[in-house]
């Protein structure tokens, strides 16, 4: 199982949307964990959430989706987890919040809430990687090319 999580190619292009993705999404985990960027911070954002209804292993779950799993995302390691977690994450946040504010996001304000353009992206993004895996300069690689001689890191 471990093998099928890390094995990739040397894609460059895979490379680049890890990065995006991972750049993108940390904000939004520094938010809610730090309160970096003007967030919630780990306290707020569990009250936020559990009134919403989420029980608090999965508010936790967020959280270190969006904030480790960024890193990790970044580094490329286990690339395939992370992209799963955050694209289930941005697609839980679309059905809740943003379908039914139609397509478009709210760039002149004439419209109450924001539309799903931004989460199909990261879909988009998410399922690309855990297909194709963290490519070029991944620790995935890494892992992959010592499991198949035979070294011992997991």
């Amino acid at each position: 199982m471990v093998k099928t999580l890390v094995t990739t190619d040397n894609s460059p292009a895979q490379l680049l949307i890890r990065l995006a993705l991972g750049v993108v999404i940390f904000p939004h985990g520094a938010q809610k964990v730090l309160g970096w960027f003007g967030g919630p911070g780990y306290g707020a954002t569990v009250t936020a959430f559990s009134a919403m209804g989420f029980p608090f292993w999965a508010i936790i779950l967020l959280m270190v989706s969006e904030f480790c799993g960024s890193l990790l995302l970044m580094v490329g390691l286990f690339t395939r987890v992370w992209a799963l977690a955050i694209g289930t994450a941005i697609a839980i946040c679309m059905k809740m919040n943003h379908l039914q504010h139609g397509f478009f996001m709210n760039w002149f304000g004439q419209q109450q809430g924001e539309g799903y353009e931004y989460h199909l992206l990261v879909l988009g993004i998410a399922l690309a990687l855990v297909f194709r895996g963290g490519g070029m300069l991944s620790m995935d690689r890494v892992l992959a090319r010592n499991r198949r001689r035979g070294g011992i890191l997991l």
